[in-house]
């Protein structure tokens, strides 16, 4: 193990751009070695040159693909020997409109992609290599999943499926193996441009920090939970939102 390197291992899926991308980039610097993972195999290409391909894999797929889950861990496992962190960032939100008019058909799609893909990779991950030898697991939640939000309530539903799901995994899998998640507020990437794209300015004015966050923001509360100094720290959902939900009192 040279001076650089942390000896330790992370998967972190839909990281070819985004909040992934910024989780696997504060990992890459300080050290480990990391998979990710995407749906398109060129823009994972291009992710896995930009954070360094001595240090970094891409395997192309679809989150709640099990096919493609056991290839991701696999792929891991023979690259780097092992797999200590796994942070379950992909997620979807193909529409945008009330709750009360979404058919159960992209309720079941939300829910495959943001909840069962997240728990699958979990359930592979600790049997791959976690349940003998310990680790981390972070879940990418959001602030939607705390509170009712007009106009993605059902990707607010999967997100708030996922923060149980966070507790659950801390439960079961403790003392091995810890699970956390993270909440952020709106942050700046293509996943999240509708809900500020018109008008940035205003849509950051409600935030005592007066701005949006950014992928940076998440992936140093990523690699903080995922590491040894949050040793003592499991089940917990850590709110990322610039001071949002300081405005959520009356007056």
């Amino acid at each position: 193990m040279t001076a650089t390197d942390s000896g330790r291992v992370a998967l972190v899926t839909g990281a070819s751009r985004g909040i992934g991308y910024g989780i696997a980039e504060a990992l890459v610097a300080r050290g480990d070695r990391v998979c990710i993972t995407g749906r398109n195999e060129d823009s994972l290409k291009e992710a896995v040159e930009r954070l360094g391909a001595d240090r970094v894999i891409g395997v192309a797929g679809k989150a709640h693909d099990e096919a493609h889950q056991d290839e991701a861990i696999g792929r891991t496992l023979e690259a780097f020997g092992r797999l200590d962190y796994l942070a379950n960032n992909a997620g979807t939100n193909p529409v945008f409109a009330p709750i009360v008019d979404q058919s159960p058909d992209v309720a079941r799609k939300v829910f495959e992609t943001n909840v069962v893909s997240a728990l699958g990779f979990a359930q592979k991950a600790w049997k791959a290599w976690q349940k003998e030898n310990g680790g981390a697991i972070l879940n990418i939640a959001s602030i939607a999943g705390i509170s009712s939000s007009p106009f993605i309530g059902l990707y607010g539903v999967s997100k708030a499926a996922m923060i149980n799901l966070t507790q659950q995994l801390a439960v079961e899998l403790a003392p091995s193996v810890r699970a956390n998640a993270i909440a952020p507020a709106v942050v700046k990437t293509k996943f999240a441009e509708a809900l500020y794209k018109d008008n940035e300015e205003a849509a950051a004015a409600a935030y005592p920090m007066k701005r949006l966050g950014v992928p940076e923001d998440i992936g140093g509360a990523a690699a903080f939970l995922l590491s040894d100094q949050a040793g003592w720290i499991t089940g917990q959902t850590l709110v990322v939102d610039g001071g949002i939900f300081l405005h959520a009192g009356v007056g």
